[in-house]
């Protein structure tokens, strides 16, 4: 199927590495131009490489930022041009007891999983809705729905995910702009991959039988009793983000695996 992603560009923040990085190869593969973005210059240098690696002829280049950092993000944008598709993905995640989260704790989740997006957005919406064309997508989690007891802070930024995604797509109305979100339940990215390692040390067994046991205790309720693959998100994004989702707006989109038992 062609997604008709030819002659769109997109911004795809936190995307040198996991989900950003898949969601970029995705587009590219539908021959979208793509901005990729991390924390060094390094990290975003070694990125693109690996994409024109992977896709060869790629229109692809790459923009530092710390989204933690506002002036940063006031950079970054001065250096970005128009673009078709927004791609709110950078974000921090850590399991932390309640009472150990502390106020700092609390803002710095809020800064770089809310407000990175919040800024980009306010940004390029409203040049999407001057061109009457645009795709602003953000990366939530089922965690927005299903509030992981061990990290409640994250939870919360992924909650006030959809409703500054709700909230920008009731502004649409009558437009060939959408806004939506995609939550992705457990997925094998990096990081997860080097937790799991750490589960099979613990638990002294395999990778794959520290993978069975976590969906047997600690997430029973998923249909798909294994981590989703980061492809498997990046196709949902890179369809939402196409042309042929025009009539997909406004909604919180689940890749979850069935994590999530709420009907949304």
């Amino acid at each position: 199927m062609d997604l008709q992603l030819k002659n769109k560009t997109a911004f795809v923040s936190g995307s040198t590495q996991g989900i950003g990085f898949a969601i970029a190869q995705s587009m590219l593969a539908e021959g979208a131009t793509v901005i990729i973005n991390g924390r060094s210059q390094q990290r975003v240098d070694a990125a693109v490489a690996e994409l024109k690696k992977l896709i060869p002829g790629a229109n692809v280049s790459g923009v530092p930022a710390d989204f933690a950092k506002a002036e940063d993000i006031k950079h970054l944008i001065a250096k970005l041009p128009d673009i078709d598709i927004l791609v709110n993905n950078a974000g921090i995640f850590e399991p932390k007891p309640f009472v150990e989260i502390t106020d700092e704790d609390w803002l710095r989740f809020y800064e770089v999983n809310v407000l990175s997006g919040v800024r980009l957005s306010r940004h390029f919406f409203p040049k999407m809705i001057a061109k009457n064309w645009g795709r602003i997508i953000f990366i939530s989690s089922e965690s927005a729905i299903n509030i992981p007891e061990e990290m409640i802070h994250y939870g919360m930024t992924k909650t006030a995910q959809l409703s500054v995604s709700r909230g920008l797509a009731e502004l649409t109305k009558g437009t060939g702009v959408t806004v939506n979100s995609v939550l992705p339940g457990p997925t094998k990215s990096e990081g997860v991959e080097e937790f799991v390692k750490q589960l099979a040390s613990t638990q002294k067994v395999t990778p794959q039988e520290a993978e069975q046991n976590f969906f047997k205790t600690a997430r029973p309720t998923s249909l798909l009793q294994r981590f989703a693959s980061v492809q498997e998100v990046a196709n949902l994004v890179t369809y939402v983000a196409s042309p042929l989702s025009s009539g997909t707006n406004g909604s919180a989109l689940r890749v979850d695996g069935g994590v999530a038992k709420l009907i949304i």
